[in-house]
């Protein structure tokens, strides 16, 4: 085997994975067709749940460094306020993806990931003990890579998922969006924000001094995909809305998007998985594509990892679709709707001025957020306590050793069997998986722990935490603490238990 796992796609989904699989001592290679980074800003913010993923990972002070917190997000162009209580990092970071990539490719580095830019999946083999991928490169002969496992992360017009055969269905597109980072000297505001009219919407949006983000989208304009986009027709799709095109000029880049959505029927056959845009393409309403790739990748990583180091069945990358192809349908649905939302015309003006009263109203709101920032995730895991299958709340903890936070926990990308009560009942159980699970001894340092959607709930007792930061198994406040639903959690997520 030259990897254990080949990743297609250098971006933010497939940097992600390569470092997730690099903290569990997987051998990992990334391939990339492009001959280098572009420098493209392209997408530009992350929202309160990655924030949270790298958290978890201790690198978000890198992004934090680079980015700025912004303090409303939007639904369609609807301002949408964030509450402070439901996460340490409430505000959508506004981050442009050329960075996000630098960093993260700092990142894995560090760790040991192998990226081999100028190689382009051509073809894909499949047996029973692995994967041959074949790619062409810039020498002159085709070269080919053996590993157990390939995760397609090679974006909407992924060539893995297309030789995998995977059915990619969705609802084509019915508009044109351009997107282009120019200068506009004659542009007499800061900055524009989704200024409707007759044929669509326009923005201008200042990311750098002296630079303005350009979004036109124009509806029932619908452009083959296959035509590049040029800076001539952002600036004649600009005049068409706006009626001028403030001077604009220098352009660093420029992009299309549309409303088309599609999704992978399934997000694994046999040893080749999808991940990020691969798996799922939208209109990009709310800033939800690159986030929720990134946490595709870090649902994916430690269960692959894991039937790697075979410490798990390879059942268990079967819960990767169960869990992510959800999400993904959710994403799919509420982008629709925005996409719909931002239509133009006399009818959608009145209709959004009914949802956006609707808006500032708490339950309303608190809906919204949770789905564009993935906060209120919750996965199908046995329990019946609150916090099973939900994100764990990054609570303040006292341990022997001093203060911590739970994402603190994580670093490692590790379990984290986590005892709030000091149980030598359930330190015994984990005992079995202790070369997979850490038991940490904690007091919480507040009685009740919030939770989106839901509000405030008492701290569990104990809770078994995933690498990915959901809980797998909580024990409830009061009462016995359930440790054959512990043995029972432990086994399903990391394995069967090994003693002596």
């Amino acid at each position: 085997m030259d990897a254990d796992v080949v990743i297609a796609g250098a971006g933010p989904t497939g940097l992600m994975l390569a470092c997730e699989l690099r903290l569990a001592g997987v051998d990992v290679v990334v391939v990339e067709r492009l001959a280098e980074r572009t420098g493209e800003s392209r997408a530009g913010g992350m929202h309160s749940r990655t924030l949270e993923v790298l958290d978890q990972r201790g690198i978000l002070d890198r992004f934090l460094a680079v980015g700025e917190p912004q303090p409303v997000g939007h639904f369609s162009g609807l301002y949408l306020d964030f509450d402070e209580f439901e996460s340490r990092h409430p505000y959508p970071l506004m981050i442009l993806q050329s960075a996000i990539e630098r960093l993260l490719e700092e990142w894995a580095g560090e760790l040991g990931v192998r990226v081999r830019f100028s190689s382009e999946v051509s073809g894909i083999r499949q047996d029973e003990a692995g994967v041959t991928v074949e790619l062409s490169t810039a020498e002159a002969a085709p070269a080919t890579l053996r590993a157990r496992y390939l995760v397609g992360c090679d974006g909407g017009r992924s060539t893995v998922r297309k030789l995998s055969g995977i059915d990619f269905p969705g609802t084509e597109a019915t508009m044109t969006a351009l997107i282009g980072d120019v200068e506009l000297p004659d542009l007499p505001e800061d900055y524009v924000w989704v200024r409707r009219c007759a044929g669509g919407d326009w923005s201008a949006i200042a990311f750098e001094p002296g630079w303005y983000r350009v979004i036109t989208s124009e509806y029932d304009r619908v452009v083959d995909r296959d035509e590049a986009p040029t800076f001539e027709q952002l600036r004649q799709s600009l005049v068409r809305l706006a009626g001028t095109d403030f001077g604009m000029h220098s352009p660093r880049w420029v992009s299309r998007f549309n409303d088309a959505a599609r999704q992978a029927a399934t997000y694994r056959d046999g040893r080749v998985l999808l991940a990020g845009d691969a798996a799922h393409i939208h209109f990009p309403a709310g800033g939800q594509g690159l986030n929720m790739g990134v946490q595709d990748a870090v649902n994916l990583g430690w269960k692959l990892a894991s039937v790697v180091r075979g410490r798990a069945p390879e059942s268990l990358l079967d819960t990767y679709h169960t869990e992510r192809h959800a999400v993904g349908e959710r994403v799919l649905h509420n982008t629709r709707a925005q996409s719909a939302l931002a239509r133009p015309g006399a009818q959608t003006d009145a209709l959004r001025e009914v949802f956006g009263s609707l808006m500032v109203f708490d339950d309303v709101n608190r809906h919204l957020r949770g789905m564009l920032t993935a906060l209120d995730i919750r996965y199908p895991v046995d329990g019946d306590h609150l916090l099973a299958g939900r994100r764990v709340p990054d609570a303040d903890l006292k341990t022997s050793d001093g203060t911590t936070r739970v994402h603190e926990l994580l670093h490692c990308a590790r379990p984290v069997l986590l005892d709030l009560r000091g149980s030598a009942e359930l330190a015994k159980v984990a005992g079995g998986w202790a070369d997979r699970v850490d038991v940490v001894e904690a007091r919480s340092e507040d009685e009740h722990w919030p939770v989106p959607g839901v509000g405030e709930i008492p701290a569990p007792a104990a809770l078994l935490i995933r690498p990915d930061g959901h809980v797998a198994w909580a024990a409830p406040a009061e009462g016995a603490p359930g440790v054959r639903a512990l043995r029972a959690a432990l086994t399903t997520w990391f394995g069967p238990a090994r003693h002596g």
